[in-house]
Parts: C-alpha cells; structure tokens; sequence
C-alpha cells in the first residue's frame, strides 16, 4: 500500500489533538494562543520534512530522479549526457581574386549568432567556399543555405557580407528525458556484445541523433545497417554528412571485430496531406500540424508504412478541431527499404 503523505491542514490538526491530549485543560484551536501557535510551527517543519522525504524517494529510482541524480545514476550504469554540437558547413566569400581568408575569420548571423572559418580560403573567379563551424555549440546555430552573413572584421579584398551554405549538426546539450531514455533502456537491456539494440544505444550515444534503426545483414553476410535521425536539428530530421559520419566512426570502435557496418542516412519522403477543417483557422492548422508531425516522430521508420487511420487520428485530437476530412493521401503510404515518412506541404481548405 503507497504511503499518503498527509497534507500541512492535516498535520496541524494532528498536533493540536496531541497537544491538547497531553495537556489537561489545554485548548490549541485558538488561532492567536500560544498553544495553537505552536502546533502550526510545529505542523509547518514536519511537513517540511515529509517533503524531503518525497524528494529522497524520487532519486532512489533512476525514473524519477532530478537531473544531478539522474546524471549520477547513468553514470553508474556508463552513461553520460550528451553534450552540445556545433553546427559546421561551407560559407561562400566573393571578392577580388587572390584575396585570402584566413583561419579563425568571424562571420555573424542577423542575430548575433558567430561562425568561424577553420581553414584558410582563397578568392578564384570571385569567390571562395570556406568551412566554418558555431562559435557557440547548440541546435540555434543550424543555418539554412542562401542566408547572409556578415564579417564581423573587414579583410582586404573581401566583400563584407557572405552568404552560407547548409549549416547543420548542431545539437543542444541532452536533456534529461532524452538521457533518463537511453538509462532506463540500459538497465532494461543489458549489453550483448553486438546483438540489434546494442547498434541503436551505440549510436545514439553521438550527439545530435534522436532515433536510430538497426538491419542485419541488410547488404550481405556479416554486414550491419544502421540508419540514424536528427529530430529537430535537421531539416525534416535527416542528419547531416558530419553527423552520419560521428556515428560511422564511434560505431566502428565500439562493433564487435566481425561486423561490418554501414550508417547511412534514411530518405526523406515528404507527405504532403490534403485536408478539410472545420474550423479552418491558423490555430486549428497549427494544431493539426504539430499533431501530425508528432504521430509521424511516432511511427515513421525507414521502410513503414504509414496507415491513414493513424493519420486520421492525429488529426482528430488535435485542439479545437471539430470535423475533418482527409483528402489524402486515401489509403495507407508504404515506404520502400530505406525510405522515411516526414511531413510536407499541408493544403487546406473549408469543410
């Protein structure tokens, strides 16, 4: 039977009864005597002390432990949190040819966000694409291609503003049920030596990667197939080259000598849902969409097939939806090896 933490009201009753049980005469219901003064003083530590009691509880499990016990805890079962990413990629500098861009070069986003160049770069035929990475590790660095950079030091030679590449790879520091995740299914299944959940904790050791598959054998005897997402760090979650390649190369320390593995990226297959709605407003729309794409986080896997009742559902519960009629897709989307669902262009339109 759980044990009932009594509330403050109860344990100040509880106090005034004892009270007036071992003091003949005495009365503690009188809010301004110093009897009943007491008993509230008394009543307030106690359930002070319930609370921490509460709270010791919560960390003696690794499912309700706060994030410093949390971390405690996977660290006894050789488990750390994922620290922070940066986001790397190519900057295209235009100037007079043969002017030099030289390592350690500061370009700013419009909001304050720096990269920094991490090789030379030299201007040929009015331009020059130099590798950069985030001055400041975290998932805010991602950068989508064509968007202007400025020099935060003029260089002779060079314009002034830039213009990136893709920026991706970076990813915030692990929260914690991310971590409290990767702990419990640890403890849940222990280490085999290279059986198919052994390849998913491995690789989602890497920074960044938020769901990851196995498939034996996929491409002949003794191969291994792995392919990884990045949920909210990468367009439509599918990770970047520099990611792909973090796991290839903690995977290949961490494989038992036999295996030969291959991660690869899954191919995204947008799906684009056609639907009427009532009521159809920007709030409805919105709740449909973050709906949608959270059944799609759910159940899309390289190779599923995506039922349309599920999507039907999804689209059901989200706020403020009245009725609804998915148009399409009519009938459940399957995917072929490799393939993953993700979320396209939603058209709208009045029920």
């Amino acid at each position: 039977m759980p044990f009932d933490r009594p509330s403050l009201s109860d344990l100040i009753s509880r106090v005034k009864a004892d009270i007036e049980s071992r003091l003949a005469g005495a009365d503690a219901s009188q809010r301004r005597t110093l009897l009943g003064i007491l008993a509230v003083v008394e009543a307030g530590a106690v359930h002070g002390l319930y609370g921490y009691l509460d709270w010791i509880a919560a960390q003696g499990m690794p499912d309700t432990a706060d994030a410093e016990q949390l971390e405690r805890w996977a660290s006894i079962w050789g488990k750390q949190r994922k620290s922070a990413a940066s986001a790397t990629g190519l900057v295209t500098f235009t100037g007079s040819d043969g002017s030099v861009i030289p390592t350690g070069t500061v370009v700013s986003r419009s909001d304050g966000l720096e990269f920094s160049t991490t090789e030379d770069g030299t201007i040929a035929a009015g331009s020059a694409a130099v590798a950069v990475t985030a001055v400041e590790a975290g998932a805010d660095a991602n950068t989508a291609a064509g968007v202007k950079l400025k020099l935060v030091s003029a260089l002779s030679g060079v314009q002034s503003t830039a213009v990136a590449g893709e920026l991706s790879g970076g990813a915030d520091v692990e929260g914690d049920g991310d971590l409290r995740s990767r702990l419990l299914a640890r403890i849940r299944q222990a280490p085999h030596g290279g059986a198919d959940f052994d390849y998913v904790a491995w690789a989602l050791e890497v920074s960044g990667v938020t769901r990851a598959w196995v498939y034996p054998l996929e491409l002949g005897a003794g191969t291994v197939t792995v392919r990884v997402m990045t949920d909210g760090t990468t367009e439509d979650g599918i990770p970047a080259a520099e990611t792909v390649d973090a796991v290839q190369t903690y995977l290949d320390a961490a494989r038992p000598v036999t295996a030969e593995v291959f991660v690869v990226a899954p191919v995204a297959v947008p799906m684009d849902p056609a639907i009427s709605i009532s009521p159809n407003t920007e709030a409805v729309q919105a709740a449909i969409e973050a709906e949608l794409g959270d059944m799609l986080l759910r159940a899309a896997e390289p190779g599923a097939t995506i039922r349309v009742s599920h999507l039907r559902e999804a689209i059901s519960i989200a706020t403020g939806e009245a009725d609804h009629v998915l148009l399409s897709p009519a009938a459940d989307v399957a995917h072929a090896v490799g393939e993953v669902a993700t979320l396209g262009t939603i058209t709208w339109s009045d029920l």
